[in-house]
């Protein structure tokens, strides 16, 4: 990524918003003809401004490194059209499709229709961790089926993710999917086996370890 990609400058004005969280705003927007994310960082008020700066610069580089890493290593991400760090901005590709939670919602009767395409998420987030990144905020809603339900799904928001990441990050990204898939849906255990299946696949030395780790976390957090 170079130092002139990373100071950004043609990202287009602000368009309508989509959604805005604790961190950053996601508003459409239209960039020579593509349909676009904007990602603005917000400034927060509480915090000196010399540390709010550096830590919204900080995220939105981390954000930027993770999504290109995430596809070396097979994992579909969306594409970065822009970098601004001045601005603590990213511009995305905008990608179509439902997301997990949307198809866990619509098919709660239909559990055979679902295990393809989460074993094939489960395969995605295994290249992840094999490759030694974790995701950081794994939740239904940040993985979309972009290309279709046959073919892997698209990662999302790594903006909480790790390069290098160690077993507890990794098995906290685990114990999120799994509290997903038996909390979205009525037969979560079955669809988990056809999700631990994709991710042997994608992780195939390490994940044994992981998996471990997530059960352990998940003991922790009973126990609480």
């Amino acid at each position: 990524m170079s130092d002139a990609a990373e100071e950004g400058g043609s990202v287009p004005r602000p368009g309508r918003l989509l959604s805005r969280g604790a961190e950053a705003s996601l508003r459409h927007v239209d960039w020579w003809g593509f349909p676009a994310l904007l990602k603005d960082r917000d400034p927060k008020q509480y915090r000196p401004k010399a540390l709010d700066e550096r830590l919204r610069r900080e995220r939105t580089r981390n954000e930027a490194r993770l999504l290109v890493d995430a596809r070396r290593l097979g994992v579909r991400t969306p594409l970065i059209y822009d970098l601004d760090l001045t601005h603590h901005r990213l511009l995305l590709e905008e990608l179509p499709g439902p997301t997990l939670k949307s198809l866990l919602e619509a098919r709660r009767e239909d559990a055979a229709a679902l295990l393809g395409p989460v074993e094939r998420f489960g395969e995605s987030l295994g290249r992840l961790h094999a490759g030694g990144l974790s995701h950081g905020d794994l939740t239904s809603s940040n993985v979309i089926f972009a290309d279709g339900e046959a073919a892997r799904p698209a990662l999302i928001d790594l903006s909480m993710g790790s390069k290098g990441a160690s077993l507890e990050e990794m098995g906290i990204d685990l114990h999120l999917v799994e509290e997903d898939l038996r909390g979205l849906h009525p037969e979560g255990e079955r669809l988990l086996k056809a999700f631990y299946k994709g991710y042997r696949t994608g992780n195939p030395t390490g994940g044994a370890e992981v998996r471990a780790r997530a059960q352990a976390i998940r003991g922790r957090v009973r126990y609480a």
